[in-house]
């Protein structure tokens, strides 16, 4: 089986494989480059529709999905922990501001917590 080599410190993107399909008409807007940012802008685009931020489809005000929205907050967190000391500036400044500001918008709306099962009351019985 013939293997071959990369070039060391690029990564190979699934978006520039060899197209063997047959042309077709094809109507669909041009994905931008994979790239750091985008996955930072993705992410934090998600997130703000998951907290109701950005209205998307028929409804003008959708209701928030917190469970969702603070998972994907999580995920930038870990993100940002994760790639500590190998980022640009900018992207630093890119991360860091998008889950300051994620943060910020998301303890608008109180935890959920869970139902306490109603107080049984204490009787006193004399012996």
């Amino acid at each position: 089986m013939e293997s071959r080599a990369r070039p060391q410190g690029r990564i190979h993107l699934m978006s520039e494989a060899e197209n063997t399909a047959p042309p077709q008409e094809d109507l669909r807007i041009p994905l931008p480059p994979a790239s750091f940012t985008f996955l930072v802008f993705s992410l934090r685009a998600q997130a703000e529709m998951q907290l109701g931020l950005m209205p998307y489809g028929e409804e003008e005000h959708p209701k928030p999905e917190l469970d969702l929205a603070r998972h994907t907050i999580d995920m930038l967190g870990v993100l940002s922990e994760k790639t500590k000391g190998n980022l640009s500036l900018e992207e630093q400044r890119l991360l860091e501001n998008s889950l300051t500001e994620l943060r910020f918008r998301s303890c608008r709306y109180p935890r959920r917590l869970p139902k306490r099962p109603p107080r049984r009351k204490l009787e006193w019985r004399r012996r």
